[in-house]
């Protein structure tokens, strides 16, 4: 209940209510996770931007967003979606990216492949990223 009352507290304007105005079934999150990162893949993080839940996206501008998602030294390849688990406002979605990473020096480029576990929650009918530092859980700790 903590993460939809906090989502609600970061829902502002600008939240595009989902197609023909009914709720996103979980089946889209799928289709979302992937399509999501495919756009980091392809270096267009000021499209991943939209992606993000509204509270999110009122903390951090498109170009910010763009500008250090795109600039990162490690350069991701491929995405696949493994699994989701859902209740009715909240998804875990579980994926394998697959990224290159220069080492440099004898090391040269090293390829390989990490788990990532995504939180996914509906605002106003429709499925959000929710990015770690930004759930209820994170909040508050000390780095």
């Amino acid at each position: 209940m903590l993460l939809l009352a906090l989502s609600g507290c970061m829902s502002g304007g600008g939240v595009k209510p989902a197609a023909g105005g009914k709720d996103e079934d979980v089946s889209v999150i799928r289709a979302r996770a992937v399509e999501r990162w495919d756009l980091l893949i392809a270096h267009k993080a000021e499209k991943a931007w939209d992606f993000l839940t509204p509270g999110y996206r009122e903390t951090k501008p498109r170009a910010a967003y763009a500008e250090e998602m795109n600039g990162r030294g490690i350069h991701w390849s491929k995405v696949t979606f493994g699994s989701q688990e859902c209740d009715a406002d909240t998804c875990k979605v579980r994926l394998l990216v697959d990224y290159n990473l220069n080492l440099g020096g004898l090391a040269g480029q090293v390829k390989s492949a990490s788990p990532v576990t995504e939180t996914w929650i509906k605002v106003k009918g429709r499925w959000y990223f929710l990015p770690e530092q930004f759930q209820p859980t994170k909040l508050g700790k000390e780095s």
